[in-house]
């Protein structure tokens, strides 16, 4: 079992993290005429995705504000792929480049619907609260699948 007291020991978070600076070095390279289009537009899904799993950690007093945050970073990391999808269609990506990142985003989207489906995992220290929202000391636990696992993710 591992112990995550903050939302950076997330796996999930550590790989939205380091893809969001993929998507950050490759759309460098990208035409000028897509700076306000296209640039910017996977640019923002991919640091939305980030900080919506950080947000979700911050709300996981209220499963159902959990949930809602993870289910928007969802719809995030979806919107991410089909932004991939046109920087390849425009010859912006090579077949490579495109299937390592969208690879990358598959498996966060995946980690994100597992750690949905064990909601209550995460939130289950809520009633440990008092009424400041003030969060007992001892760390959410979780499988070693959910923060290490990303081999065996489907999309």
């Amino acid at each position: 079992m591992s112990a995550a007291r903050s939302f950076r020991d997330l796996r999930v978070y550590q790989l939205a993290r380091s893809a969001v600076s993929d998507i950050f070095e490759i759309s460098k390279g990208f035409p000028r005429e897509e700076r306000y289009a296209l640039t910017d537009q996977i640019r923002r899904s991919a640091r939305a995705t980030k900080a919506m799993i950080a947000e979700a950690w911050a709300r996981r007093r209220y499963k159902a504000v959990f949930i809602n945050k993870l289910d928007e970073a969802l719809g995030e990391a979806s919107e991410t792929q089909s932004w991939l999808d046109d920087a390849l269609d425009s010859g912006y990506l090579d077949t490579d480049q495109f299937s390592k990142m969208d690879a990358a985003w598959r498996s966060i989207g995946g980690m994100i619907g597992r750690v949905i489906d064990r909601a209550a995992d995460f939130c289950k220290y809520a009633s440990d609260t008092d009424y400041r929202g003030t969060v007992m000391e001892e760390p959410v636990s979780l499988d070693e699948a959910l923060l290490d696992d990303v081999d065996d993710v489907t999309a």
